[in-house]
């Protein structure tokens, strides 16, 4: 069995970047959840990243208060989500978009340190690469890309 591993040591998390870009900017959490229509509530799980916007909508207010590129916002897990899209298509992309936002939801309330979390995250991110992998020969053929018919 072919592992694809996804390591993000070197990677910024979405409520360390949001805090870091708030605190840059001299707001407060409220004056943060006033600007974009949230509730403080959510702002402080962004930032404390139990939780991730569900909305485009939210990333592009951010990017455009911030003046940064939506792109920056997105790129924690936009490289498991997109590789999903590529291999498997919008339903892989919204499958491993769940799964990103349900894995977040499993932090709530946790204690977990930030090494923990982002092992936990790999090993799920892991464990949908191997259901594929498994699940690949019940895919009929006529759906079966280039890419699957070569592995």
């Amino acid at each position: 069995m072919k592992y694809n591993f996804i390591f993000k040591e070197d990677i910024m998390r979405f409520g360390e970047k949001l805090r870091d870009l708030r605190k840059g900017k001299d707001m407060t959490q409220t004056d943060l959840a006033k600007e974009i229509g949230v509730s403080l509530r959510t702002i402080i799980s962004y930032e404390n990243s139990n939780s991730y916007p569900k909305k485009r909508e939210v990333y592009s207010k951010l990017a455009t208060l911030f003046n940064v590129d939506i792109n920056y916002l997105l790129t924690e897990d936009e490289e498991f989500i997109t590789k999903a899209k590529t291999k498997y298509g919008n339903h892989g992309a919204r499958q491993a978009e769940d799964l990103v936002a349900e894995i977040g939801g499993l932090f709530a309330g946790g204690e977990l340190s930030e090494a923990d979390k982002d092992a936990v995250m790999r090993s799920l991110q892991q464990a949908y690469w191997d259901a594929k992998e498994e699940n690949k020969k019940y895919t009929p053929k006529k759906y079966r890309t280039d890419d699957d018919n070569n592995e």
